[in-house]
């Protein structure tokens, strides 16, 4: 006799995916062969499943930070990039598809136009911005923090969107210092962009 499915069965069929190995040393290698539907990012070989779409307020304060960037930066070198697009962040003396980083910043710039490719960016931004939401404050305060720290990203902020603050970490000969913690009518000096700076007016305007 045939074995029929019920459609919810056949609904699970349909959507089912390969299971990811969280004890396994994931690399860009790996990256480009999952086929899941999913975003994921890697840090230090581990693999993250992404938050669901973004809540409107983090897409709000993202687009209002990007924006002021991009029209400072309109017939410039360096250029401002939104989540997603894939930044592998390199390992000594290895290729790139050994790097075992491989993450998709809320917002980054990127001064060196020869680290941007048509399918990702192979190198170390100067600027990264992450937006916390929701599960993400440790990934983007702790691990996030690590490996940009260490590949030496210049400078890196931490939006709060719930508690409307930013703090800011500047690269100091290999290791951040926290700049300062920035909230209600302050104004947010760009050292990587130099006449550059953000009003916190601006990054929650709309929100």
């Amino acid at each position: 006799m045939k074995d029929y499915k019920t459609i919810e069965e056949s609904k699970i069929d349909e959507i089912a995916e390969p299971v990811i190995d969280y004890n396994k040393v994931y690399t860009y290698g790996d990256y480009l062969k999952l086929e899941i539907d999913e975003m994921v990012e890697i840090i230090r070989g581990k693999i993250f499943r992404m938050s669901p779409a973004p809540r409107v307020k983090h897409q709000s304060i993202s687009m209002n930070i990007s924006n002021i960037i991009f029209n400072v930066l309109k017939g410039k070198t360096c250029k401002v990039f939104n989540a997603p697009v894939d930044v592998v962040l390199p390992v000594a003396n290895k290729k790139r598809n050994k790097s075992t980083t491989v993450i998709q910043p809320d917002i980054c710039v990127i001064c060196d136009p020869k680290i941007i490719e048509d399918t990702a960016v192979f190198g170390v931004p100067d600027f990264v911005i992450e937006i916390v939401a929701g599960k993400d404050v440790k990934r983007d305060t702790q691990y996030k923090y690590s490996v940009y720290e260490e590949a030496g990203v210049g400078e890196y902020w931490i939006v709060f969107g719930e508690m409307r603050f930013v703090e800011v970490y500047i690269l100091e000969n290999g290791k951040y210092q926290r700049l300062n913690a920035f909230s209600e009518d302050d104004i947010i000096p760009v050292k990587t962009l130099p006449g550059l700076s953000i009003s916190m007016d601006d990054i929650f305007e709309g929100v």
